[in-house]
């Protein structure tokens, strides 16, 4: 979307309403290629798997009693998951993506829809091309219906219908889109297994960045992030999530897409003004190591002795 649709991101085109929808059917079928290669070549000798990875943030009906709110959260998690995953787990785009963007597609006098279609032959190739899914989340949205007039330029935000809001008191110590909510990760793992067929899940993305341009190596909203979005892993485990790693986003301060290096996700400070790029250790680190060391959340006893 930020690649083809609003060109924020390489290689910037601004192909409105159809670009994104696009790049991802190509993206699908390309996948599903590699798989095939990797299955038909290499599996029996290697004993290796393919999956692809995907990263979506969770979606929560402002008003839960609301059927209009909890279609709106729906809505959202199947154009932003489901846009991919279902193909990949059940054979086609949404239903409700192929009856938006049909539908609009219609009002604006386009004689077929923005959003491409498989063949019978393409679905069926597609169709199980994942050993395991991988899966980056950062954060939640509450979301309620907004309709689009279809007047207006067509774009995959405007598709959806739907307007996402932020809870104020939601903790926001990084990146200005990502707001700590620990909850939304169990119910989109939640959502995972019961959509897809509880597949082999390994957490590719998980973290939060800060803005502060000075360095702040005590990092304890960071390590108050991990303790929540571990801790609602660890209850989707126990709801027979198949959670099966973990993998926290990153080691390192990088470079961060269109933000350079003014965002920093990592454990790991690094000097970047510094010539030799020296790296120093955020109090997150030490966090981390426990927890590695424990498999999970270590006994205070435990550590201290």
């Amino acid at each position: 979307e930020k690649g083809y649709e609003t060109g924020e991101h390489a290689p910037g085109l601004k192909l409105g309403g159809c670009g994104a929808y696009k790049a991802a059917h190509h993206i699908i079928k390309t996948h599903a290629k590699v798989w095939h290669s990797y299955n038909n070549t290499w599996r029996s000798e290697q004993q290796g798997m393919v999956g692809i990875s995907l990263t979506s943030g969770w979606g929560e009906p402002v008003d839960p009693h609301s059927q209009t709110d909890r279609d709106a959260a729906e809505r959202y998690i199947q154009f932003h998951l489901g846009w991919f995953a279902n193909p990949i787990y059940r054979g086609d785009y949404p239903e409700v993506m192929k009856n938006y963007v049909g539908r609009k597609s219609a009002q604006q006098g386009l004689g077929t829809s923005r959003l491409p279609t498989f063949s019978v032959q393409e679905k069926t190739y597609i169709k199980g091309t994942s050993d395991f899914l991988g899966i980056g989340h950062f954060t939640t949205r509450y979301v309620l219906p907004k309709s689009f007039p279809f007047l207006q330029v067509s774009s995959y935000h405007t598709d959806r219908d739907l307007a996402e809001l932020v809870d104020p008191k939601w903790p926001a110590p990084g990146s200005k889109w990502l707001y700590s909510v620990p909850w939304g990760f169990r119910r989109l793992l939640n959502f995972i297994k019961t959509q897809y067929g509880n597949p082999l899940i390994y957490v590719t993305e998980n973290g939060v960045s800060e803005k502060a341009q000075h360095t702040q190596l005590c990092d304890e909203w960071r390590m108050e992030y991990l303790k929540g979005y571990i801790n609602e892993i660890l209850k989707a485990l126990n709801d027979g999530v198949n959670v099966k790693g973990y993998t926290a986003w990153s080691l390192l301060d990088k470079f961060e897409w269109n933000k350079g290096f003014s965002e920093k996700f990592g454990f790991y400070h690094i000097d970047f003004k510094n010539k030799n790029k020296p790296r120093y250790p955020k109090a997150s680190v030490d966090y981390y190591k426990k927890i590695i060391s424990a498999n999970g959340f270590p006994n205070p006893r435990e550590v201290t002795s």
